[in-house]
């Protein structure tokens, strides 16, 4: 009797270990992914060049509108391996959209807002007979 209650008490133990072990990890994952991205945005920024909207038009195809320097727009198709410039527009043709209203861009990130604020503004966008 006193050997299968070591036995036990050990496993409970060894069960305890990994699950400390595990929250851990998850822990470092989460950090380790908030320091990437916060390293890759800051990175890939720049005061010259800025990403007005994208929107997928196929698989693999997008068409984006890209702010240049100051106030010069243009439009660009991109395809897997291509970029294709459609054109410039001016900044009067732009319309003005707020930022928390667009949930994600084509590629599938957030444009704007924390995530909450996103879900929040998606669940009053949902319900009937609310508009915003």
């Amino acid at each position: 009797m006193v050997l299968a209650s070591a036995g036990t008490a050990q496993g409970i133990f060894q069960l305890l270990v990994v699950l400390i072990i595990f929250v851990v990890v998850l822990i470092l994952t989460y950090y380790t992914t908030k320091w990437i991205a916060g390293y890759q945005k800051k990175r890939g920024s720049g005061a010259n060049v800025e990403v007005i909207e994208a929107s997928k038009i196929g698989n693999d195809r997008y068409i984006e509108i890209v702010r240049v320097g100051k106030d010069r727009y243009f439009v660009l198709a991109l395809g897997k391996n291509e970029v294709t410039s459609l054109g410039e527009i001016s900044k009067d043709d732009l319309v003005e959209v707020k930022r928390e209203a667009s949930c994600l861009s084509a590629h599938g990130f957030s444009t704007g807002g924390r995530f909450d604020q996103i879900l929040h503004g998606l669940k009053k966008s949902d319900e009937p007979g609310k508009e915003d």
